[in-house]
């Protein structure tokens, strides 16, 4: 019988938060969401995604999105998220990481997510690959409390789970 070593788990965090303003789309875990005003930034924008990367990495011990993708980098201008986020994931497969599954907590007053949060799930399930139940996507107010209680940003938070692939040796 063949002893395989025991699984290694490991757990990462992340946030963002970026300013709302007028004349941009917003974009949360790669969905656009219809609302009359998006989120600054030097990419799109979207919190959810960038606390999701920054939790992957963050659990991988691969640096932060900063680090990753500096917003000095002109060739980032307006990139679309999800783009990066696919990067990450190809990083952690050559690093040989296997996503377990990602939480995450969008922070905002309006608009309400409800409607699109299965679409939020889809989108990142597909992006990395897992399978669309061990995706989890929150909303919550700030009770009208700070810069996003008042309707100025919007954050996110998110946890990742990764497990470590070990090769079956004969």
């Amino acid at each position: 019988m063949i002893e395989l070593p025991k699984p290694e788990y490991r757990t990462g965090i992340g946030t963002d938060i970026h300013r709302i303003v007028e004349g941009r789309k917003l974009m949360l875990c790669g969905v656009h969401v219809p609302y009359p005003a998006g989120l600054a930034g030097h990419s799109d924008g979207d919190v959810g995604l960038h606390a999701i990367i920054d939790a992957l990495l963050g659990a991988a011990g691969l640096g932060d999105i900063g680090t990753l993708f500096p917003s000095t980098d002109s060739s980032l201008k307006g990139v679309d998220s999800k783009e990066l986020l696919v990067i990450v994931k190809e990083r952690l497969e050559e690093k040989r990481w296997d996503i377990v599954n990602v939480d995450v907590i969008i922070h905002t007053e309006e608009p309400r997510l409800e409607p699109v949060k299965g679409q939020m799930k889809r989108c990142v399930a597909g992006l990395l690959g897992i399978d669309f139940n061990n995706v989890n996507v929150k909303a919550k107010t700030n009770e009208g409390l700070g810069e996003i209680g008042a309707g100025q940003a919007m954050a996110a938070t998110a946890t990742a789970l990764l497990k470590v692939k070990y090769k079956r040796t004969l």
